[in-house]
């Protein structure tokens, strides 16, 4: 799948990609559009970036005070709908929309910048959200996003973390697909390990 970050530099000190992009990738590519509303009221965009071509939207818990109600609208749009944490929110913050979702994102850095230091606490939050998965039957998957390496990719691999999203770790390398493939074989070989 393809991550696409969106911020408004309001919610996130930064400005980057929007509709237009997200339209132009859909036709360049039948891989799943990962895409994640770093922006203040995410509720008035949902509609616009479904129609542009996203198969999953996730919107922060912190920038709406209507969590449910932006969920749903995402599920009724046929979308994956997820949820994501800052790294200072508290995993518990979702447990009343854990129904609601069908992943949630975990930030590991402080989202508007590449290129950040991986925050350790995370790993924690990642076993916490696998626990209530498990004792409230969900399905829900589990990502990360920041700071995500060759140096971490095991370790989170076998904490629970279903999707890792990398983008210094690969494009600031010389061959992207390889370093892609290379992070790959790594959280392959951490679930053999583990089981």
């Amino acid at each position: 799948m393809i991550h696409v970050d969106v911020m408004d530099g309001h919610f996130v000190p930064n400005i980057s990609v929007g509709v237009p992009v997200v339209a132009s990738l859909r036709k360049a590519t039948s891989l799943s559009l990962d895409v994640h509303l770093m922006i203040e009221r995410p509720e008035r965009y949902i509609g616009i970036f479904a129609d542009a071509g996203a198969d999953m939207i996730s919107v922060h818990q912190e920038a709406t005070v209507h969590l449910d109600r932006v969920l749903g609208m995402i599920s009724e749009r046929g979308l994956a709908a997820g949820a994501v944490l800052n790294p200072a929110t508290p995993v518990a913050t979702l447990e009343q929309v854990l129904d609601r979702v069908d992943y949630v994102l975990l930030m590991s850095v402080n989202p508007g910048y590449g290129g950040q230091k991986f925050i350790r606490g995370t790993l924690e939050k990642i076993r916490a959200l696998k626990e209530l998965r498990t004792r409230y039957n969900r399905n829900y998957r589990i990502e990360v996003d920041g700071g995500v390496g060759v140096e971490n990719t095991a370790e989170l691999a076998r904490a629970g973390a279903d999707i890792l999203v990398a983008g210094t770790s690969i494009f600031q390398t010389a061959d992207a697909a390889e370093a892609f493939c290379k992070l790959q074989r790594i959280a392959h070989e951490a679930l053999k390990q583990k089981v």
